[in-house]
């Protein structure tokens, strides 16, 4: 059932309730309106039965001061950006010789770099350079070999 709410003399917004659809997006017109009603002094509960939206919608957007979209957030340092690329590459190349079980994981890279040189990045941008670096040294597998033996 729609209901509508007069933004100013000339605008009428209809809004439409959709059932079961949680978390839509409140539109520009609806923040504004929420703004507006608070400033005039109406209580959070009264603008929220009137416009149909949660409280904590209402309170969300009545104490917010800034609307500008927020910045995204700029790219980390790699490893490479860091220094520590040659370092981390001598290990895993070394580590191409032993055994399997006996190799450094990107976890046992990331705490020798933080305790041995003073390293400040995340595990996380670690574990994404080693596993680049494992996926372009990877080795060749020599296959298989098929067995195949008459019945009986």
């Amino acid at each position: 059932m729609p209901s509508g709410f007069l933004i100013d003399s000339r605008v009428l917004i209809t809004v439409f309730e959709v059932p079961g659809r949680k978390g839509l997006t409140t539109s520009m017109l609806m923040q504004q309106r929420i703004r507006q009603l608070e400033g005039q002094g109406m209580s959070h509960a009264r603008i929220a039965r009137e416009l149909h939206v949660s409280r904590t919608t209402v309170v969300k957007y009545a104490s917010r001061e800034d609307f500008s979209p927020r910045p995204a957030g700029r790219a980390g340092r790699t490893l490479i950006d860091s220094g520590y690329a040659e370092i981390v590459e001598g290990w895993l190349t070394a580590d191409l010789r032993l055994p399997r079980k006996q190799r450094h994981t990107a976890m046992r890279v990331w705490q020798r770099l933080r305790d041995e040189h003073g390293f400040e990045g995340s595990y996380p941008s670690v574990q994404r350079w080693v596993k680049r670096w494992r996926e372009r040294h990877r080795a060749e597998s020599e296959g298989y070999a098929r067995l195949a033996w008459a019945p009986g």
